[in-house]
């Protein structure tokens, strides 16, 4: 009979291996190639839909109610406020605006989830092992992400990984001018991401919102570049964040680093607390 200790040499070296089969198991010719960084392509800003100008040129399909929120927006911001743009708040991007890539992105794949990094965000995870969707979600400013991955050609080869996300809590908008999305946050995204077939170094992530802001399905074909020796800086939001938010008004911080109005004749925050001196 096999001693206690050689039972447990026995059992960890099975335990060890498991990884190791799983690893060997995982055959990447299968999958596409995402590797490098991405970014925008020259020219396109933040815009969500890259092939129309920011705000209004957009032409969201806003229903009235939510053109209200989008006029309003962009009203404040000609006046010199941030309207409605979380992330000047350093609130997460959140989906799907995260997906304009404001800074680059690195797309990583494994056999049961599919990683994309951002060097100013958390990471998204896409979960491609077959599981179904859970009976409760908790929200979150990215959602949940189901995805599969699709052999369109039947090269035997992967083409597209196509994704459903849901679960994702607000306050969020499309891009910077304020586009909003619904305050009941049921909103469910649909992608399709995949290599050009004429350009191995773009990207595709067709991206389909629907929400209950809007007035149909909206589609836009996000485009991103490849660079195959890429730098990688850390940004954050937070570092050097000027905006100053003090109830509903919004303030800045200037250069001297002292409170000012961000709008003509904005009032003064309400000082009651502090000891009034005069100098």
């Amino acid at each position: 009979m096999l001693s206690r200790n050689a039972i447990a040499l026995l059992t960890l070296a099975a335990a060890l291996s498991l990884p190791m089969a799983g690893a060997l198991a995982f055959d990447e010719s299968k999958y596409p190639d995402f590797s490098g960084q991405w970014r925008r392509p020259p020219g396109i800003g933040i815009q969500w839909d890259q092939t129309k100008p920011l705000g209004r040129g957009q032409q969201a399909p806003l229903t009235p109610e939510y053109q209200k929120v989008f006029e309003a927006s962009m009203a404040d911001q000609a006046a010199g406020g941030q309207g409605n743009d979380p992330p000047s708040r350093c609130a997460p991007f959140g989906l799907p605006r995260i997906m304009s890539v404001i800074f680059p992105m690195e797309i990583l794949i494994t056999p049961n989830t599919t990683h994309i990094l951002f060097d100013y965000a958390l990471p998204r995870r896409i979960y491609t092992d077959g599981r179904a969707w859970p009976k409760e979600i908790e929200p979150s400013h990215y959602g949940y992400s189901i995805g599969k991955w699709i052999d369109e050609n039947g090269d035997g080869r992967y083409d597209v990984l196509e994704i459903e996300t849901r679960g994702c809590k607000g306050p969020r908008s499309y891009e910077a001018t304020g586009i909003p999305l619904h305050d009941d946050n049921e909103t469910v995204i649909k992608e399709r991401i995949y290599v050009d077939k004429a350009d191995a170094d773009t990207l595709h992530d067709e991206i389909t919102v629907v929400d209950h802001a809007l007035t149909r399905a909206w589609t836009v074909d996000k485009r991103y570049k490849r660079d195959h020796n890429p730098i990688w800086f850390l940004n954050n939001c937070s570092e050097d964040n000027r905006h100053v938010f003090i109830g509903n008004e919004h303030y800045v911080i200037s250069a001297d680093d002292m409170l000012m109005p961000s709008k003509k004749d904005q009032a003064p925050p309400d000082l009651r607390y502090f000891k009034q001196t005069r100098k």
